[in-house]
């Protein structure tokens, strides 16, 4: 296993859990409240640094700009392991980068999120830091 393989199948991963997560974001149940009547509420009232928004439109634009984060890590990561390789094994600053949002991914997952994302997130977190190591290594 390269370590081209290796980053970009880590990059795959937190791209299909951003695409997955945009999917259930704007499609389907899974993200609501298991109380259909908070999505009412959370529509109905605004949170205190403004009134010209409710909490259910913001808990929907987190939702999805952070699917949208994911998807971009995904691509660039990915991009640059398979097509741009030099630039990501030769450049400490996106390297660091890159194992710092994929290590704050597995610390979100571990403190608010569920096991589908924790173990998706430890998995690329594992490939991404073997890529690495392997590429310092050859």
């Amino acid at each position: 296993m390269t370590p081209r393989l290796l980053v970009a199948g880590s990059a795959a991963i937190i791209g299909l859990l951003g695409a997955g997560h945009l999917l259930l974001t704007l499609r389907g149940p899974k993200l609501l409240p298991r109380d259909r009547s908070l999505v009412e509420e959370m529509a109905r009232v605004s949170p205190v640094i403004t009134g010209r928004t409710t909490i259910w439109k913001m808990w929907m634009g987190f939702n999805v700009s952070h699917s949208m984060g994911a998807l971009l890590f995904g691509l660039t990561y990915g991009y640059l392991a398979l097509v741009r390789a030099d630039v990501l094994f030769q450049s400490p600053f996106l390297q660091v980068v890159g194992l710092a949002m994929l290590g704050g991914f597995v610390i979100l997952a571990r403190a608010y999120w569920f096991v589908t994302p924790l173990a998706g997130s430890a998995v690329s977190l594992t490939l991404y830091v073997l890529g690495l190591v392997m590429a310092r290594a050859g």
